[in-house]
């Protein structure tokens, strides 16, 4: 056994030049992300999110649009995207499995994001609702990934776990906030049902699958607290936006409160014997 392999983590093997290209390409990738980031804050040229598209995409454009604060969250997840980008790029991490299952992975998902911001700061709604909706996709094949792969660490749970569960329970909310968002655009008529009963089908909905996420992956809280996050600030932007609805604001509040009570009542019923945070 050579001193390389006597300082590498359990579960690694020497690293290879695929190793060197992921690393090295994660981080490429984050620096594009938060370039993406500050133009899509107004900065650099940009213009806030809330003003591209006509609007299309403001907290009182459509019933399921949350109110600004709620991107608050994007601080949280940026930097924990920061972060791990450096820790991934360690000697110590370069051959492991974890690392290599999510890798690519991640790559996409950063990539995915800037071009998502470019796609609206352009004003191409109908693009940006496939680019979501792939970003979605690729966040769920991570967090299953991730599941399969067990961490142990705190810089697992909070860097990977953490900022992926994060980033995969607010993108549920605003994949369904981008898709109202364009069908409004587009002259969607809701085929004879109201504006709040769609609301309220599509909030059931997000409700129903953050519910049984939770339950999946046996109480883990980040996805939970970033999809209770966004539905709350919907139920907030319905009572104080220029869009009021009491029904669509009770039901969004009473989703949010539901899958944060799921995720904590599993992880209570497992003793909290969950893998990750």
């Amino acid at each position: 056994m050579t001193s390389l392999t006597r300082r590498l983590p359990l579960g690694v093997t020497h690293p290879t030049v695929f190793d060197r290209i992921r690393q090295s390409g994660v981080i490429a990738a984050t620096v594009v992300a938060l370039c993406g980031a500050v133009y899509g804050a107004g900065l650099a040229g940009g213009r806030p999110i809330p003003r591209v598209a006509g609007g299309a995409l403001g907290p009182d454009a459509t019933l399921l649009a949350p109110a600004g604060p709620a991107f608050a969250i994007w601080s949280v997840i940026y930097l924990g995207l920061a972060g791990y980008a450096i820790w991934q790029a360690l000697p110590s991490q370069a051959a492991r499995r974890r690392q290599r299952a999510v890798g690519y992975w991640m790559i996409a998902s950063l990539l995915l994001n800037a071009a998502w911001i470019l796609a609206v700061q352009a004003g191409l709604l109908a693009l940006s609702v496939p680019l979501i909706v792939l970003l979605l996709v690729v966040l769920v094949v991570a967090f299953a990934r991730l599941r399969h792969e067990p961490g142990g660490t705190t810089a697992d749970a909070v860097l990977l776990d953490g900022t992926v569960g994060l980033s995969l329970g607010w993108v549920m909310v605003a994949t369904a906030a981008d898709v109202a968002a364009w069908l409004q655009a587009a002259g969607f008529t809701g085929f004879g049902m109201t504006p709040e009963v769609w609301a309220m089908v599509v909030l059931t909905a997000l409700a129903v699958v953050a519910c049984a996420l939770a339950v999946w992956d046996r109480g883990r809280l980040a996805p939970a607290l970033a999809s209770a996050w966004g539905l709350v600030w919907i139920a907030v932007s319905r009572v104080v936006g220029g869009l009021p609805s009491a029904v669509v604001a009770v039901t969004a509040l009473a989703a949010g409160i539901l899958v944060v009570m799921v995720a904590v009542a599993v992880r209570v019923a497992r003793g909290g014997r969950v893998r990750r945070s």
